[in-house]
């Protein structure tokens, strides 16, 4: 063989051996993933998701799959001819859209049950619902009535504990039951979020449509690789951080000051963004960490 055959050979050598001491490091640790925006609706993006958590599940770790669905929930209320309806960015969830949502995020778990079933690992798709997951109450959007859209309020993590240990890849639809007993839709940010901090995962990461976090968001220059949680309050307080980015921020910095050891924001819109930002030593995205000391470490 001569060596220019060599050289693309070595070079996934060389990319295995960097993922390594990442492998070691995160071998039998719980990641929970927040799976949602393009990487939801384009079937290639879905794929390549799924691909990435079976990969992580297959060399030791433990992830949890947590997903959203807006946009499908968006088509469905077209195509019945439903009026959707929004107060502060948030839908309005009365008793009928509840239902087609609660049907909707049904049909989009069992899909993706269905496509990490094909990879040959056991999945298991579960909603808040299931084994007292998520209690949530109901939540009110400056003080507007908003329907049945909960505001978590417990996490039982335990039926979670009990599918990683049966060796199943938990796939959670963001649905709860409420202290009245009746069903709530939830955010699945916040229910990635919640679930992420009751389990003091190792690592929590949001697929989303933007790179990562701007320190200017006009300029994508200025996409910040790294954050440690006095910096990130600093970005909200300076007004850099609005609109649908300011929420996720604040449950970045709430999941690190409760335990998790690394959350990151990932472009779910880059093929296996997961793989490039956990098995790279570059990677991608913005990662929010606790500690000065730890950052811009290797793992």
């Amino acid at each position: 063989m001569t060596d220019k055959d060599m050289k693309p050979i070595l070079e996934k050598a060389n990319v295995l051996i960097e993922a390594l001491p990442y492998i070691q490091r995160f071998n039998r640790k719980i990641i929970v993933i927040k799976y949602g925006g393009s990487a939801m609706v384009n079937d290639d993006l879905k794929q390549s998701v799924i691909e990435d958590a079976v990969l992580l599940k297959l060399v030791g770790f433990k992830p949890i799959i947590v997903h959203g669905g807006g946009k499908e929930i968006s088509k469905w209320v077209g195509k019945l001819g439903m009026e959707p309806q929004f107060v502060n960015g948030l839908r309005v969830t009365d008793e009928a859209t509840m239902e087609l949502v609660e049907m909707v995020l049904n049909k989009v778990n069992k899909n993706l049950v269905q496509r990490v079933e094909k990879l040959g690992v056991k999945a298991a798709g579960i909603s808040g619902k299931d084994g007292g997951l998520l209690t949530v109450t109901k939540k009110y959007s400056e003080g507007q009535d908003i329907g049945y859209v909960g505001q978590i309020t417990k996490v039982d993590p335990k039926i979670l504990y009990d599918l990683l240990e049966k060796d199943f890849l938990p796939i959670v639809c963001p649905v709860a039951l409420g202290e009245d007993y009746h069903t709530y839709n939830v955010n699945a940010d916040d229910a990635a979020s919640e679930i992420a901090k009751a389990m003091k995962a190792e690592k929590l990461a949001f697929l989303t449509d933007i790179e990562g976090v701007y320190k200017d968001p006009k300029d994508e220059s200025t996409l910040i690789s790294e954050l440690i949680d006095t910096e990130a309050k600093e970005l909200i307080r300076s007004g850099y951080i609005g609109g649908g980015m300011l929420p996720k921020l604040s449950n970045c910095i709430d999941a690190i000051e409760s335990g998790v050891q690394r959350v990151h924001i990932l472009d779910g819109r880059i093929p296996h963004c997961l793989l490039l930002e956990i098995f790279t030593n570059k990677g991608i995205g913005t990662a929010f960490i606790k500690d000065e000391d730890v950052k811009y470490s290797a793992v």
